[in-house]
C-alpha cells in the first residue's frame, strides 16, 4: 500500500542531522597555516640576529602549530632508511641457490649410495671434487648427468631462479611472469633484449626514430607495464633500475659479487641472457651517466632479499635519499616546490603530505604577500609590509599588557585630546569615540535596500576620528652595547621599538620618530635596520653621541613637543671627541660624564621631556640615572624585560596627554 502524504511528512520530521569533528584523515576545512603567527616567528628570529632567509628556513624546519616541520619529516625519512637497512640483507638469492644446490647434491648422493657400481663411485668422486664456491659448483654441474630426478629438478630450479632474478632486477613483474617459463618464453626474452640493445645503440648514434620505438613497443610492450612514450622515457626507466642493481652489487662483498657473476651465466641454462643484460647495462650507463652507478648501502638484517627485491630496496634507498635532500633544502637554489609530495605520501603517509604541502603554501603565500624583498646587495630582507605586521603584533602585546595592568581595554583613539578631524571610520570593539549618526543611518538604509530587513546592525556604525592637537618629535635612544645581547635584552629592545613605531605611524601620524642606536658610536637607523641589527662585541655606551643625534632630530621640528626616551643597561662609558673619534673608558671618565650631562642640559633647554628606562640592577647605573633625572626633570623607570615595551608606550602616551 502506498504511503500517505501525512505519513511522509511525519517521516521527514523524524530526520535529524548531527555534526561532529572530522575523523577520516586531516581536517579538510582546517586552515593550512597562520601567516600572522609565521611572521611573528620569523620576526623573532630576525630580531635575535638571523637573516630573513635564515629565519624563514628555520620556520620551515621547525614547523608550526599542528604542522610538522621539515626536520621532523626528514627524521622520519632517515628512520625509514635505517629500518630498511637494519632489517634486510642482500644475499637472498645466493642463500636460495645454496639451499637448492645442497638439496640436489643430497638427493644425488642418496641415489648413488644405493648403487653398487664403479660409475656410482666415480660420480661420487665428481661431486666431492666440486669447487667450494657456489658459483663454481653450479658451473661444473652444467654437464653433469643427474641420476636423481629430484636432484635434476632442484638443479633446474637453480637455473630458473637465476633467470627470473636477473630479469626481475631490470623489468617490473618479470619474476612472476617467468614463474613457469618454457624454452619459447626464454627465447622471446632473449629476442626482446637483442631488439632493445639495437634500439639503444641506434639512439646513441642519433639514428633511432619514433617509428622504430613504436615498432619495438608493439612487439615487446608487454614487458614494459610503465608504458613509456618514447625512447628517452624508456631509457630513463631502465637506467634507474640498472643503476639500482649496480648499487646492490656494490653493497655486497667481493666474494658475493664474484659468485653472482658466475651464477648469472647459468640463468635459464643459457649464458647469452647474461651477456645481453651486460651489454644493456653498459649502454644504459653510457646513455645516463648522471645516474648513481657507484653508490652502495650497508644491509645488516636477518631478512634475506632476492636480487629483484634487493634492487627494489636500493631503488627505495635512492628515493629516500632524494626525499631527504629535498626536505633538507641545503643545496643551492633549493625551493619548497622541489619536494616530491607523491613520494612523501608513499613513504610517510597522507598526513606527511598534508604537512609538507602546508609548508610549501606558506612559503609561497609569504612571498605572494610581499613580506620579503631583495636588498641592493641581493640579500633578502623584511619588506615594509612585514615590518608593519610585526609592529602590529608587538603593539597588540603591549596594549594587552597595559590593559591588564590598568584594567583598560585596547583603545583606537587617534588623539588624546579628542579633536575631530572630519573623517569617520567603522566602529571596532573597544572604541569610545562618538558615533557619526548620519553616516551610521545611511549605512543601515543602504544595507536594508540590499534586502537585509534588520533596522540597525553593529556593522553600520561609524565613529568620528579624532587627533591630538599638538605634534611631538620623539627620539627613542636604544643601547646596543654587548651587554644588551649577553643579558637577553636584545629582542625586548627591538620589540619595544617596533611597538612604538607602529603606534606613532598608525595612531599619531603627525608625530615624527627617530630611532637612534648607541654602542661605541651612535647612529640614526630605519626600523628595518634596527630589526635586522646583529649583536656585535664592542665596548662602549656612547649616550653622548646618541643625545647629539637626538638634538639634531628635535631641532628639525621646532613646532613639535620634544620627547626623549632612553633605554639602556649601563652607565655612559664613551663620548664623541671633537674630531669624531669615540673615547672609551671604564669606570666612566669624568670627561664622558661631563660631555653627556652637557648634551642633556642642551635638550633640557629645549624643554624636552626625558624618560630613562633602566634595565638590570646595577646600583651605579640607578644612582647615575636618578641624578640625571632630577637635573633634567625627567623620570626613571626600571621595568622588567617583559614589561619594557608596555612601559615605553605608556610613558609616550602619558607625555602626549
Amino acid at each position: 500500500m502506498a504511503d500517505s502524504p501525512g505519513r511522509n511528512r511525519r517521516s521527514r520530521r523524524r530526520l535529524r542531522y548531527s555534526y561532529g569533528p572530522y575523523h577520516d584523515g586531516p581536517d579538510p576545512l582546517a586552515p593550512p597555516f597562520d601567516v600572522r603567527a609565521a611572521m611573528d616567528d620569523i620576526g623573532r628570529d630576525v630580531m635575535e640576529g638571523s637573516s630573513p632567509r635564515q629565519a624563514l628556513q628555520e620556520l620551515l624546519r621547525r614547523g608550526m602549530k599542528g604542522r610538522r616541520g621539515l626536520d621532523d619529516l626528514t627524521r622520519q625519512v632517515w628512520q625509514r632508511r635505517r629500518d630498511l637497512q637494519r632489517d634486510n640483507r642482500l644475499d637472498g638469492t645466493l642463500q636460495q641457490v645454496r639451499e637448492l644446490l645442497e638439496r640436489a647434491l643430497d638427493a644425488e648422493r642418496d641415489v648413488l649410495g644405493r648403487q653398487d657400481t664403479d660409475d656410482a663411485r666415480f660420480r661420487e668422486m665428481q661431486l666431492d671434487a666440486l669447487p667450494s664456491d657456489t658459483g663454481g659448483a653450479v658451473r661444473e654441474l652444467d654437464s653433469y648427468d643427474w641420476q636423481s630426478s629430484d636432484a635434476r629438478e632442484a638443479y633446474q630450479e637453480i637455473r630458473d631462479l637465476l633467470g627470473r632474478e636477473l630479469l626481475d632486477q631490470r623489468f617490473a613483474g618479470m619474476k612472476q611472469a617467468m614463474q613457469d617459463a618454457t624454452p619459447e618464453d626464454v627465447e622471446a626474452i632473449r629476442e626482446m633484449l637483442d631488439d632493445l640493445n639495437e634500439l639503444l645503440a641506434a639512439h646513441a648514434r642519433g639514428q633511432d626514430t619514433q617509428q622504430q620505438f613504436s615498432e619495438f613497443m608493439a612487439k615487446h610492450g608487454q614487458y614494459f607495464p610503465e608504458n613509456p612514450q618514447n625512447t628517452d622515457e624508456l631509457i630513463d626507466l631502465l637506467a634507474a633500475r640498472a643503476a639500482a642493481a649496480q648499487r646492490m652489487l656494490n653493497s655486497m662483498t667481493p666474494e658475493q659479487r664474484d659468485e653472482l657473476a658466475e651464477l648469472a651465466q647459468q640463468a635459464f641454462g643459457d649464458p647469452r641472457l647474461a651477456q645481453s643484460l651486460g651489454r644493456l647495462d653498459a649502454q644504459l650507463q653510457g646513455l645516463r651517466p648522471g645516474e648513481d652507478w657507484s653508490g652502495s648501502g650497508r644491509f645488516r638484517g636477518d631478512n634475506p632479499l632476492g636480487m629483484g627485491e634487493a634492487t627494489r630496496a636500493m631503488e627505495e634507498l635512492g628515493r629516500l635519499d632524494a626525499l631527504a635532500e629535498q626536505l633538507a633544502q641545503s643545496y643551492p637554489g633549493a625551493r619548497m616546490e622541489d619536494i616530491d609530495l607523491d613520494a612523501l605520501d608513499a613513504t610517510l603517509g597522507e598526513q606527511a603530505r598534508v604537512d609538507a604541502r602546508a609548508l610549501v603554501e606558506l612559503e609561497r603565500e609569504l612571498q605572494r604577500q610581499g613580506l620579503f624583498e631583495r636588498a641592493a646587495d641581493g640579500s633578502l630582507r623584511l619588506s615594509p609590509k612585514a615590518l608593519r605586521r610585526l609592529g602590529e603584533s608587538a603593539l597588540r602585546d603591549v596594549v594587552d599588557r597595559i590593559g591588564g595592568r590598568r584594567g583598560e581595554r585596547e583603545t583606537r583613539r587617534s588623539g588624546a585630546a579628542g579633536e575631530a578631524t572630519g573623517a569617520t571610520r567603522p566602529w571596532a570593539f573597544g572604541d569610545t569615540e562618538a558615533w557619526n549618526v548620519p553616516r551610521t543611518l545611511l549605512n543601515a538604509e543602504l544595507r536594508k535596500a540590499g534586502g537585509d530587513p534588520r533596522d540597525l546592525d553593529v556593522t553600520d556604525v561609524e565613529i568620528v576620528e579624532t587627533e591630538q592637537r599638538t605634534r611631538a618629535a620623539v627620539a627613542l635612544l636604544v643601547d646596543t652595547s654587548w651587554s644588551m645581547v649577553a643579558e637577553g635584552r636584545w629582542v625586548p629592545m627591538k620589540r619595544t621599538a617596533l611597538a612604538l613605531h607602529q603606534l606613532i605611524s598608525t595612531r599619531f601620524r603627525g608625530d615624527d620618530l627617530a630611532l637612534i642606536t648607541f654602542g661605541r658610536h651612535a647612529q640614526t637607523v630605519e626600523l628595518g635596520q634596527l630589526i635586522g641589527l646583529e649583536g656585535a662585541y664592542a665596548q662602549g655606551t656612547n649616550l653622548h653621541h646618541a643625545l647629539l643625534l637626538a638634538g639634531r632630530h628635535l631641532r628639525r621640528h621646532p613646532d613639535a613637543m620634544p620627547v626623549v626616551l632612553v633605554v639602556t643597561d649601563g652607565e655612559p662609558t664613551a663620548h664623541l671627541e671633537p674630531g669624531g673619534e669615540a673615547y672609551f673608558d671604564y669606570p666612566p671618565s669624568p670627561y664622558t660624564v661631563r660631555a653627556t650631562i652637557g648634551e642633556i642640559d642642551k635638550l633640557t633647554g629645549m624643554q624636552a621631556a626625558f624618560t630613562f628606562f633602566v634595565l638590570g640592577d646595577d646600583p651605579r647605573l640607578a644612582a647615575f640615572m636618578d641624578d640625571v633625572a632630577r637635573r633634567c626633570g625627567g623620570r626613571v623607570v626600571a621595568p622588567d624585560l617583559d614589561g619594557l615595551g608596555a612601559e615605553v608606550v605608556a610613558d609616550y602616551l602619558r607625555t602626549r596627554r
